[in-house]
């Protein structure tokens, strides 16, 4: 029989407190998130406050005084107090600390405040309905009309096309409007005569016909090029051109002067119209080429330039009361903390995949080597979990271009000489080998596989064709056909 008894055990475990979740929260938040997250937290919390220029002058003493971060509360990963892991030695190739770059803070305190960057996004924020609604506005149209015409041009989507059928759209006028279907169809006429040349059609091949109809009439093979339009798309599309001169009974100049009609037009004209502005990505980090190699730095101008207001900790300070401005107090501080950990954090990381992969920015992709979170989160000493967070929609601007973390990562191949490839070298030694290729007797998959074995790369066919296909380029066969058409 069991016996309840007491038992004393003495043991170690990682506790989430507040401090903690906030910090791995902030660390896997993109610079834009993060921003947004900032500015929601300054209009709640009255201890916190934006820099401005003569603040960001001022002397660090003044700026801020906190009693020190590490007995705040520990590191991300708990493996030792804040101030032991910033004494030790950071994996880095140019020793310089991510607060003292060249890269200066922004103007103002949040990226994106400035008046001039407008002058780089597109600002006419008008929707292809938009621009379709005021041509019919000035075209002469009743008003039953103009209502069926709105009613038509809501139903086109983004690329240009009519997506519901002309019956459905003239039950869903009822009991409003009772139009026949010879109105549908004039309406419609009326609709597809707008700008861009082609919107309204029902499908491609009524799409190109309309633009083909807006040439001259004595543009030669106008007609050859609708008849294709209408009757005819999918013989182009199979290469059946001998049958297609058959079918229309015209002579080969003839046809391919009507083929080179039908290929200038545009398959998506709704595409034309861009309603959005331009989105660009903002790095996190710079990774520069110096005399004394290569050189990491933090882009200041994502960083949030926030700080405790001094006024009020010091009221707080004085006074034995105002519990709830204690509390703010305190989640300032944290939230101070929590930004310095996610630099922190950022520069490590950055840093170690700088290091790994020097030959990657010396040589480019085929130089690239196999690398995955594990080995960063032994390198910088972190929990593999919170690499993945770290390396998560953040990216780095290179002489070679700018790369989101990721993309340093990938999967490791065993070589001929006992040594690992990355999948992402592979890659681009099979897009090399296929653009030195002869276009008339192109390479095939088992031809890649048998050249990358001579070269220690032992791949198999299958695999070639998945990365192949990844980079979606056609098989041989269509390569192939593709250039006799070419030529």
């Amino acid at each position: 029989m069991l016996k309840p008894s007491l038992q004393l055990r003495i043991g170690q475990q990682l506790t989430m407190t507040p401090q903690l979740q906030q910090a791995i929260r902030l660390l896997q938040l993109p610079s834009l998130d993060l921003q947004a997250h900032v500015r929601e937290t300054l209009e709640t919390n009255v201890m916190l406050e934006a820099e401005d220029e003569l603040a960001a002058e001022a002397p660090a003493e003044a700026v801020r005084d906190e009693p020190p971060a590490e007995e705040e509360y520990a590191e991300l990963d708990g493996n030792a107090p804040a101030a032991a892991q910033r004494d030790e030695p950071e994996v880095e190739i140019a020793d310089e600390a991510w607060g003292e770059q060249t890269t200066g803070p922004a103007d103002s305190p949040w990226p994106g405040d400035d008046d001039r960057s407008g002058d780089f996004s597109d600002q006419h924020g008008q929707t292809l309905q938009e621009q379709l609604i005021e041509q019919l506005e000035l075209a002469k149209l009743s008003a039953i009309d103009l209502a069926i015409a709105r009613v038509i041009v809501d139903a086109i989507n983004d690329d240009g096309y009519l997506k519901d059928d002309l019956q459905e759209i003239r039950t869903s006028l009822l009991p409003e409007i009772e139009a026949a279907a010879a109105d549908m169809e004039r309406v419609l006429a009326a609709v597809q005569s707008l700008e861009p040349a082609g919107v309204g059609a029902r499908n491609l091949g009524e799409c190109i016909a309309l633009q083909l109809r807006q040439l001259d009439p004595g543009t030669p093979a106008r007609d050859i090029a609708i008849r294709i339009a209408i009757e005819h798309l999918d013989l182009v599309a199979a290469q059946q051109l001998a049958l297609l001169r058959r079918q229309l009974r015209c002579g080969e100049a003839d046809l391919e002067m009507a083929l080179a009609l039908v290929r200038s037009c545009h398959p998506r004209p709704g595409a034309a119209v861009n309603s959005g502005q331009a989105e660009y990505v903002i790095p996190d980090v710079f990774v520069r080429r110096t005399e004394h190699g290569w050189t990491v730095e933090i882009n200041q101008s994502t960083v949030p330039r926030i700080r405790v207001n001094q006024s009020y900790a010091n009221l707080v300070s004085r006074s034995p009361d105002h519990a709830m401005l204690r509390t703010q107090l305190q989640e300032a501080r944290w939230l101070m903390r929590s930004l310095e950990i996610r630099n922190e954090t950022l520069i490590k990381v950055a840093r170690c995949i700088v290091q790994r992969q020097a030959s990657f920015f010396e040589r480019g992709e085929e130089a690239m080597e196999p690398l995955i979170l594990k080995d960063v989160a032994e390198a910088v000493e972190m929990h593999e979990s919170t690499i993945s967070r770290v390396t998560t929609a953040k990216y780095m601007h290179t002489p070679r271009g700018v790369f989101e973390f990721r993309y340093f990562f990938s999967s490791h191949v065993a070589a001929a000489d006992g040594t690992e490839m990355s999948s992402t070298a592979i890659r681009a030694k099979i897009r090399k080998l296929l653009a030195q290729e002869n276009p008339d007797n192109p390479l095939s998959d088992s031809k890649l596989a048998e050249v990358l074995s001579r070269e220690g790369i032992p791949v198999a066919r299958r695999t070639v064709a998945k990365y192949r296909e990844g980079m979606q380029i056609a098989p041989s066969n269509e390569r192939k056909r593709a250039a006799a058409r070419v030529s």
